[in-house]
């Protein structure tokens, strides 16, 4: 039930996106050069001295032997030693990412193309990597791990149960969604092992899709979705041995489908793992190791929250891949909010920890870990959880030491280099953006111009950001975007945009803020008032108190802050005319406009619910279990959190969208909606788009059908302009 993910300008930048392929970036060994894709083919580009970049590899050298036809590449990766390219193509989506294609190995020597897993069923390779000699790469295929020795193409099969539902190295639809995890294999260090994860998905059952438009007959599209209360996949994790081509299971404590395994890396000496295990309520991890030799486990760090413990996923762009370790392997850095606020700590192999970040606010986002000279950057904001700013502490310990200059507010975006002294840098705020500037750290010195700066339109309203205090005794923030020409003494309509769950913030400083990419016109300039408010329990930098106190409460305390946040606007504002207010959301904001509508019929007029879950009892088990407790022990939060059970109290008017191939948040929620507005004869309005995924953005024409609808059903339920 996450927000719908949108690229926005200033993220392309970073992507070093081509216009074929979205490319991780890898940085050459010294730090001031990256690998990208160019007009050209790949190139080195110098991050110091724009315009002196070097080419890597050609379009012409993308041409395989006997082909007229260049490869049409996503993504590569530059082998260790620099001298050869493994590029991904022919690439298929796999639920929401296109994770499967063919894999190629380009020598720079040679200038010979080789496709890997030849004999294997074309585009089924994923998640191909080389091993730490490049000499080898690794790959899945239909649930199986396959090794490919480079010097001859001979295949070594690592596993052979893959099924459908028997995973090997990668991950079912819920632990991709909620946990990031795709990659499900880590070669060791040394080269000699493969540690991997083993999903049994036997007891998962299928959620059914229906499609009814692409074939004379309609056809039904399983999807394996474990919703909540039922089991999850039982997970494992196993160690491949090269040398003696033999398979050992990890003996990791406690019960395999009770419990989620979403970190597991390498220890620095090849010879054990470290993972972190949560348990089915995912509010006690621990951090374990096992030896790879005898796959003994045992557990070296415990924590247990009141509510629910988060994984590095959520504050490492949905990747929670990557072990931090300093000291040379004998400890380790760890985020946790066990004290009140996010904050980082180091722990040794003892599991003895110590305390990194000491200041009374939140590590937004670790974002580069110094180890040479003992420093950790983390973005941060203490005064304002709007905004984002680069830090700096001492892996010693200390007070934190603010490293963006003041002149930069709103959000600010890093990608700092391997050797911890330049960075590529973005500022977005409601007034301006720049990106692709070069900076040097710690000192913050431009070295290089940003490549490109807009400005706010004048011609446009401007967002304003205020606080609202509740009769509750809750301040909120919120943003505004006022109509053109605004007269204080007269009234407007007012629409709300709201998400409202813990899985993304609306109320951010960025240049984005306030705009409205689902209205066919300006908002402003028709005469609304739009509006956002966040209310607690969305993971905005407040502090643990204020992203957790949602525990179990979803659907009615993000709700009555919403509420009494319009309420307390209402208050302060004659200028919002109360006879003419709506609110729109997607997915998780969805919900919250279905719940809005229902148990605050009298402030709420106009709806527009994209997506919506109905009721929590079908959403997934690791998303809704995590926020809301198992419903084998409190039903009746669930219950008492969904729309469904105020569908009877619909006043106002209500327009319903969905798609109906949505593997996430499944059409069956708007379907026993539409069963509840039935059965007390509450009229609104539907539009299902077949087959459309939760983004509802397949099929031509459907993106301009959905805000054409959206605009013409708004001004019609809540008319435009001042009275």
């Amino acid at each position: 039930m996450k927000n719908i993910k949108k690229i926005t300008a200033i993220a392309l930048y970073f992507l070093c996106l081509s216009p074929l392929a979205a490319q991780k970036t890898q940085w050459t060994p010294d730090g001031n050069a990256y690998y990208s894709f160019t007009k050209n083919g790949v190139g080195i580009i110098d991050v110091l001295n724009p315009g002196k970049d070097q080419a890597f590899l050609s379009n012409n050298e993308l041409i395989p032997s006997g082909s007229s036809t260049a490869l049409e590449v996503q993504s590569f990766q530059v082998s260790p030693d620099s001298k050869s390219l493994l590029l991904f193509t022919n690439t298929k989506k796999v639920w929401r990412d296109n994770t499967r294609g063919d894999y190629w190995i380009f020598d720079k020597n040679t200038k010979k193309l080789t496709q890997l897993g030849k004999d294997l069923p074309k585009a089924s390779l994923m998640f191909a990597k080389f091993s730490p000699d490049g000499k080898k790469v690794a790959y899945v295929s239909k649930h199986n791990i396959y090794i490919e020795d480079l010097s001859n193409n001979q295949l070594t099969k690592i596993t052979n149960d893959g099924t459908d539902r028997m995973i090997n190295g990668t991950f079912d639809w819920a632990y991709e969604e909620e946990f990031g995890t795709q990659d499900g294999f880590r070669w060791s260090p040394d080269g000699s092992k493969i540690a991997y994860w083993k999903l049994d998905a036997r007891g998962t059952k299928n959620f059914l899709m229906i499609n009814n438009t692409d074939s004379l007959y309609s056809f039904t599209i399983p999807v394996e979705y474990p919703k909540v209360g039922e089991n999850p996949s039982g997970c494992s994790i196993w160690f491949y041995d090269l040398a003696s081509k033999s398979s050992k299971k990890a003996d990791i404590a406690g019960d395999e489908v009770q419990h989620y395994i979403p970190r597991m890396e390498w220890v620095q000496d090849s010879k054990s793992i470290i993972l972190q295990q949560l348990n089915r309520k995912q509010n006690q991890s621990k951090i374990m190791v096992a030896d790879a030799h005898s796959g003994t486990g045992k557990t070296i760090y415990t924590e247990t929250d009141a509510a629910w413990i988060d994984i590095k996923s959520r504050w490492n762009d949905n990747d929670p891949s990557g072990w931090d370790w300093i000291n040379n392997g004998k400890e380790f850095l760890w985020v946790s909010e066990k004290d009140g606020w996010r904050h980082i700590y180091k722990i040794d192999m003892n599991g003895k920890e110590t305390l990194i970040t000491k200041d009374a606010f939140d590590v937004i986002k670790p974002e580069f870990f110094d180890i040479q000279n003992k420093q950790i950057y983390f973005l941060a904001s203490p005064d304002n959880a709007t905004q984002k700013y680069l830090y700096k502490v001492s892996m010693q310990g200390g007070k934190s030491q603010r490293i963006t200059p003041v002149a930069y507010t709103g959000s600010n975006q890093y990608m700092i280099s391997p050797n911890g002294k330049i960075a590529m840098f973005n500022n977005s705020s409601v007034n301006a953006r720049s990106a692709g500037a070069v900076v040097s750290l710690p000192e913050h010195k431009e070295l290089v111009a940003a490549k490109s700066v807009s400005k706010a339109d004048p011609a446009r309203a401007k967002t304003e950001f205020f606080q609202i205090t509740t009769q509750d005794g809750v301040t909120l923030d919120g943003w505004v975007v006022k109509p053109k020409n605004f007269d204080p003494n007269k009234k407007y309509p007012i629409v709300f945009m709201v998400y409202g769950e813990p899985g993304s913030q609306t109320v951010t400083d960025n240049f984005y803020a306030g705009k409205n990419g689902l209205y066919v016109g300006d908002m402003a300039q028709d005469g609304y008032l739009y509006v956002s408010l966040e209310n607690r329990g969305t993971p905005a930098p407040k502090g643990r108190e204020w992203r957790k106190s949602i525990y179990r409460k979803i659907g009615q305390l993000n709700i009555r802050d919403q509420a009494m946040g319009a309420k307390a606007l209402f208050a302060k504002w004659p200028y919002a005319d109360t006879s003419r207010v709506a609110v729109w959301g997607w997915s998780g904001g969805g919900s919250s406009t279905l719940n809005l509508l229902g148990q605050y019929p009298d402030i709420y007029q106009t709806g527009i619910a994209i997506a919506p879950v109905a009721n929590q009892l079908f959403y997934d088990n690791i998303y809704q279990e995590r926020y809301m407790g198992l419903p084998q022990e409190n039903r009746e939060d669930f219950v008492n959190g969904s729309p469904l059970a105020y569908a009877k109290n619909l006043k106002g008017n209500l327009l319903l969208v969905h798609g109906t191939g949505d593997d996430n948040v499944h059409y069956q929620n708007t379907e026993v909606y539409i069963n509840e507005l039935v059965k007390y004869n509450k009229q609104f309005q539907l539009m299902s788009y077949p087959n459309r995924t939760h983004s509802i953005s397949e099929g031509e024409g459907t993106s301009l059908h959905l805000a054409t609808m959206f605009t013409k059903y708004l001004k019609e339920h809540c008319p435009p302009g001042a009275r």
